[in-house]
């Protein structure tokens, strides 16, 4: 029997970040929404991705300091309950789950359909129980593990960050396929935690960020125990499982975990019944998020600007404004910070240095502070990193690099920075709580006007007023 059609102001595709922030929105506005979802409510990020990573990060990171002797504090006889360490992460997931449930969205007024859901033609989206003609049409359906094209590796049995947390027992010897974010923060995590890991990575591991900064986090990752294969291909994968590289090593471990970056969750939806366009990273849209359907926007991963579930959230506020209020928005202009959750962390946004120079040429002024400088890294014992500041000539700030201990909860000033368009005087005017590693960002802005602060002018200056006072 064929569902009827319902009428909804708007239809959205997927529950993971962005798509239920622009339900909760339009709901909360008095709009009728039908939310469809074939998987978990909460998507990637909350069960598959940042929430169960972090914890089991977290988890990691006790081990590790609680088999370090520093500051006057010995310890031994640590031992790590993988079991009790995965039920912290499945704990961590279900303290967090109500806030993104069915039950609570449905208090919202919002419609949740748990199916698979497809266009049927450029208005109407449809599931196997209902079909359903909206106003406006979101794509917010995620993203999946991407798995390269490697010879072998589909007879293998293999992890993803799907997976990965679904493990029973911690792995004897884990090989870990992509040097990205992803497999460097669980790549350490595991070997904290107790496991054998080897990284193999085709190009430079944290290859977009910045190569001083990446180099300070693949140093610890070494010193923990993390054995790191750059600059090699692998030619095919073999039972085991067993890597064969080109020049003929062979990488034996009991588990292997694909992180090979992720790739826009877009199988299934007949987008070209809508008439929507795709690109090589998602669905192709303009700067207000419209896919090549007007009535059809796309948000989060499935729009290919970015795979963060910040940037996911921030694109819900966008297809609120634009789709209910038909303000103008801008998705080109949004400045998107980015976190490596390895330890030492490592925060970006804006440009980096290199890419900076290729843009602006000889423009571009750098300024360094280490955390060697920092009187809260001293007493704390851990001065590694540090902050890169990245400006033109005249002040502009173009990106910030921070690498060292809780660097993603000190990059914040700098997302408001460039968000707001300040100038480095009102960080350099703002006042720092001491001792913390937050001074940075200010010590960072001071150091750019030091040159002219103290400079010979600004001395005979001075000289000249000390004679009028």
């Amino acid at each position: 029997m064929k569902a009827p059609v319902a009428t909804a102001d708007i239809a959205i595709i997927g529950a993971g970040s962005g798509g239920l922030s622009v339900a909760a929105g339009a709901a909360q506005l008095g709009l009728s929404v039908v939310l469809f979802e074939k998987g978990e409510m909460g998507g990637d990020c909350l069960n598959y991705g940042c929430v169960p990573s972090k914890a089991l990060i977290a988890a990691a990171g006790a081990a590790h300091r609680a088999r370090q002797s520093a500051l006057g504090v010995s310890t031994s006889g640590v031992h790590v309950d993988f079991a009790a360490v995965m039920a912290h992460v499945h704990r961590t997931i279900a303290a967090i789950a109500p806030v993104d449930s069915q039950e609570r969205f449905e208090g919202l007024g919002v419609t949740v359909v748990r199916e698979a859901a497809r266009f049927v033609d450029a208005r109407t989206v449809a599931s196997a129980s209902h079909t359903v003609r909206a106003r406006k049409i979101v794509i917010a359906s995620g993203s999946r593990a991407a798995v390269p094209a490697v010879e072998g590796l589909d007879a293998v049995p293999f992890l993803t960050n799907e997976t990965i947390f679904r493990l029973a027992a911690l792995p004897e010897k884990l090989i870990v396929l992509g040097g990205g974010p992803i497999g460097i923060e669980l790549g350490q995590a595991f070997a904290r935690l107790g496991a054998a890991v080897t990284i193999v990575e085709a190009g430079a591991p944290l290859g977009r960020e910045d190569p001083a900064a990446a180099a300070i986090v693949l140093e610890q990752l070494r010193k923990d125990g993390v054995e790191i294969i750059a600059g090699r291909k692998v030619l095919r994968v073999e039972s085991g499982p067993v890597l064969v590289l080109d020049g003929g090593e062979r990488i034996a471990g009991s588990h292997l975990l694909v992180a090979a970056g992720r790739t826009a969750a877009l199988d299934g939806l007949d987008l070209d019944k809508a008439g929507i366009e795709r690109t090589g990273g998602g669905v192709k849209t303009d700067r207000a998020l419209r896919t090549t359907n007007r009535r059809v926007y796309a948000v989060g991963d499935a729009a290919g600007r970015g795979q963060f579930t910040h940037l996911a959230g921030a694109h819900a506020g966008l297809v609120v404004r634009r789709a209910i209020f038909g303000l103008p928005v801008n998705a080109d202009a949004l400045a998107v910070p980015r976190v490596t959750y390895a330890d030492p962390e490592i925060a970006a946004i804006g440009l980096g240095e290199a890419e900076a120079r290729r843009i602006h040429g000889d423009t571009v002024r750098v300024e360094v502070f280490p955390f060697a400088e920092n009187d809260r890294a001293q007493a704390e014992g851990d001065t590694r990193g540090f902050g890169k500041l990245v400006t033109t000539r005249r002040g502009n700030v173009l990106g910030v690099t921070l690498v060292g201990r809780n660097a993603g909860d000190h990059i914040h000033v700098w997302s408001l920075a460039l968000s707001a368009g300040l100038k480095l005087s009102k960080l350099t005017g703002m006042i720092a709580p001491y001792p913390t590693r937050g001074e940075i960002s200010k010590r960072l802005a001071g150091q750019w006007y030091a040159p002219a602060l103290f400079s010979p002018m600004t001395r005979r200056l001075v000289a000249v007023l000390k004679r009028l006072a």
